[in-house]
């Protein structure tokens, strides 16, 4: 028969019970305090085919009480306060936040929480559709228009509350640009709600296509004069041909309202100095119309000095 010692683990025990005393003197000897803290609010046990109206808080505030060694040591997420939605039904509900509903690490004494009731609306379940209303921004190349605008898929599924579905009127695709396009743009983006109480079903991108085709209607403007810009002081210039044609393309009715002194024709002789040279001719034009062609689109200036 094995004989019973009692002190064989004497040692250990006494270890135990010191590790044990000190600790409790250090916090014992610590300041107990108060801290205020922002901490998530867990929904759990929504309810099958409810949805609510609004969004609703996702953190309240707490005032805690422990020991200043406990609470500087607490990290995001030690604390959660959890919301119970079990017999929850159509309507107007109040809840109401205890101490009990926020979880704490040992040692952590919540003693308020604000709010204290939280009120929520529920609504039915809904699924909907909607059209898909592409974004275009930006202006084409001059002398070409956005024609036809098309979008693949036309319409998307959205779920949500009720009350959201049955408002919902479109969705919305990301901007698909066409600035400077002389070609039909072709872009795959992705599509999105306004109101973030709804969600989206399967569609979650779409392909828009804008068609960009010329303008329908053309007009020259002849024997404009062609201006001399950034001239030196000191210096004159002569440019030859000094007048040109510009053609101009647009809507008809924009055209046949531009005047000659609408366009203005020139040639940069920024930096240059005496000599001679070919340079492009450049033509600015009134936002109706675009700028098809200069003729001639370059022109000899001589540029010489003045005694």
């Amino acid at each position: 028969m094995r004989a019973i010692r009692p002190f064989r683990r004497i040692g250990l025990q006494l270890l135990s019970f010191g590790l044990g005393l000190s600790l409790w003197m250090v916090v014992s000897g610590e300041e107990t305090v108060e801290r205020g803290l922002r901490v998530p609010l867990e929904l759990q046990q929504f309810p099958a085919g409810l949805e609510l109206q609004g969004e609703p808080p996702s953190s309240i505030d707490v005032r805690v009480r422990g020991s200043s060694g406990t609470l500087a040591r607490i990290s995001p997420g030690d604390i959660v306060a959890v919301l119970d939605l079990r017999g929850a039904h159509v309507g107007g509900r109040l809840y109401h936040l205890t101490s009990d509903q926020v979880r704490a690490p040992f040692g952590v004494e919540v003693v308020q929480i604000t709010p204290a009731t939280i009120a929520m609306i529920f609504e039915n379940s809904k699924t909907g559709h909607v059209p898909i209303r592409p974004k275009v921004d930006g202006k084409p190349a001059p002398g070409y228009l956005i024609g036809k605008i098309s979008v693949d898929p036309d319409s998307a599924e959205v779920a949500g509350p009720e009350s959201a579905v049955n408002r919902a009127s479109e969705a919305l695709t990301e901007t698909v640009s066409v600035s400077g396009a002389r070609a039909t743009v072709t872009d795959t983006v992705t599509v999105g709600l306004i109101d973030p109480t709804l969600r989206l079903g399967s569609t979650r991108s779409a392909k828009v296509t804008v068609e960009v085709v010329k303008a329908p209607a053309e007009r020259t403007l002849r024997d404009l004069p062609v201006h001399l810009r950034g001239l030196a002081p000191g210096l004159s210039a002569q440019a030859v041909p000094s007048v040109v044609s510009v053609g101009l393309r647009g809507i008809r009715e924009g055209l046949n309202r531009i005047e000659a002194d609408d366009v203005v024709v020139y040639v940069d002789l920024s930096g240059l100095g005496s000599g001679q040279y070919p340079l492009t001719v450049r033509a600015d034009a009134p936002h109706e119309a675009g700028v098809t062609h200069v003729e001639p689109a370059t022109v000899q200036v001589r540029i010489a000095s003045v005694k």
